[in-house]
């Protein structure tokens, strides 16, 4: 009898490491395509001591490098940001990060209060599924599935990707276990330029309001800050492009809530002149995104405020952090190079 109970035993524990392996094997690594895939997993190797925090859709991770403000102010930081980051995500990722570490300030970037509901699984997988399994974690998925969507399947990804074996390739079995880092404390670097060649203005919609979930959960962002002792501060990142445009009507929205709040709000949009953007150089894609020297510009400009209006401390003085930061800058200007190069 005892040998069955340790013959099923290991049986059970070798099915579960196949199936584990499986898993592993199928669900995609984001590290040569859609790296911005990787961005929420690579978080928990650089948790703790992280003074701002940046949390937001694109315009958080391709506008805010951490290097920069470290080299420049001494100031730690790291971004947690991943495209189309609807406001829920953020909070959740709040308290995420809340497990791990309590930051001096939370920087939110505004622009994902024109969503008020669930847009699709891609861009939800890419959120959700880098995430450590947590209740915070299944929170954020069941604030965020569409109706096509299931938990199971984000608690057991082979569920989702199995049918990948189909398109499995070298980066799959080369990342089986490990993957490298794609960013820079959650700064996605961009080194491509492409002008900006004119200016369009967003077409006009029929309603304005933000809705009533974004402020909810603004107000829950707000309120969590508090609770932490942290300072909770919104930005709006400078790119206006067409397609991503930022109405008045909006704009007036976030002013009056932050007055009404007593939180500070930086709307950079106005300000890219004062910040030195220059739009023929500054942007990847034609002005929908900033490239590393338009982030290292508003990351410049930004830091000084961080500092002189908000009082995050220079951390250059301990030797740990040094130890730490002068790795990460030095891998930071090492990759800037080479493309720059290529």
């Amino acid at each position: 009898m005892k040998k069955k109970l340790i013959c099923c035993f290991c049986i059970l524990l070798v099915g579960g490491i196949l199936l584990w392996l499986a898993q592993l094997l199928v669900v995609p690594k984001y590290m040569t395509s859609n790296r911005e895939g990787a961005l929420v997993g690579e978080y928990y190797s650089h948790a703790g001591a992280n003074d701002v925090l940046f949390l937001g859709d694109c315009e958080v991770y391709e506008s805010f490098t951490p290097p920069t403000l470290w080299e420049e102010y001494g100031i730690t930081s790291y971004v947690r940001g991943t495209p189309q980051q609807l406001i829920w995500q953020s909070y959740y990722l709040l308290e995420d990060t809340l497990r791990y570490e309590t930051p001096k300030a939370v920087v939110f970037n505004v622009y994902a209060m024109r969503y008020g509901e669930p847009q699709n699984e891609a861009y939800n997988r890419i959120t959700l599924d880098g995430m450590e399994l947590s209740p915070v974690k299944l929170r954020a998925v069941l604030a965020s599935m569409t109706e096509e969507e299931s938990l199971t399947s984000y608690l057991f990804p082979l569920l989702r990707f199995h049918s990948r074996w189909k398109e499995l390739g070298a980066e799959d079995f080369r990342y089986l276990l490990e993957r490298d880092h794609v960013s820079h404390n959650g700064y996605l670097m961009q080194t491509g330029v492409s002008p900006m060649e004119a200016q369009i203005a967003g077409t006009p919609l029929m309603d304005y309001a933000i809705p009533e979930i974004c402020w909810d959960y603004l107000n829950r962002m707000r309120d969590l800050c508090r609770e932490k002792g942290i300072e909770l501060i919104l930005v709006k990142a400078p790119t206006n492009f067409w397609k991503y445009y930022w109405y008045d009507e909006w704009e007036e929205q976030i002013v009056s809530y932050a007055e009404e709040h007593q939180l500070s709000y930086y709307n950079f949009i106005p300000l890219a002149e004062e910040i030195g953007l220059d739009w023929s150089v500054d942007t990847y894609d034609g002005g929908a995104h900033l490239n590393v020297t338009g982030a290292e510009k508003l990351t410049s400009y930004f830091g000084a405020i961080l500092r002189e209006d908000h009082g995050i401390a220079d951390r250059r003085g301990e030797e740990a952090l040094l130890l730490a930061w002068n790795e990460k800058t030095e891998r930071y200007r090492w990759e800037k190079t080479e493309a720059t190069h290529e």
